[in-house]
């Protein structure tokens, strides 16, 4: 070129702008808020799919425990009679249950009644729920159906 001068157009680094990034920012809070209470419910319906789940399993040991023995272990005996043979009974042919006794999915123990209140022919099995307390309509128990 002639010796004229050419124009250059000064160099600019790409990047984003402080303003692009708060706009990701709050499109990333958004979805947030949208997404992690919808997982936060899943895993409480787990829980419960889980107690619901431990509940029949208990029944059908404490059924086993009952053809064997020819009747239920008492409150007193509790759950524990599954695992333990209690001294008192006949025919026990456990351990009825392999693992130990399961805790409920909030880490208490399953709660148990014979003869039992709701079901006046059988016992009574239930986990107290999330809040840990009898009551408050969010106990898993065997005398509903769900």
């Amino acid at each position: 070129m002639d010796g004229a001068t050419v124009k250059r157009k000064p160099d600019r680094t790409s990047a984003f702008t402080l303003i692009e990034l708060l706009l990701v920012l709050v499109i990333l809070t958004v979805l947030a808020g949208v997404v992690v209470p919808k997982f936060v419910k899943r895993s409480e319906q787990a829980r419960v799919t889980a107690a619901r789940t431990d509940i029949a399993m208990l029944e059908l040991c404490l059924d086993a425990y009952e053809i064997d023995t020819g009747r239920f272990p008492s409150t007193q005996q509790g759950l524990e009679a599954l695992v333990k043979d209690p001294g008192d009974v006949q025919n026990w042919r456990g351990s009825y249950i392999k693992r130990g006794l399961p805790k409920d999915p909030w880490g208490k123990p399953y709660v148990y009644k014979y003869p039992g209140e709701h079901n006046d022919d059988g016992y009574d099995l239930y986990s107290l729920g999330p809040d840990g307390q009898s009551g408050g309509g969010d106990d898993i128990v065997n005398w509903e159906t769900q």
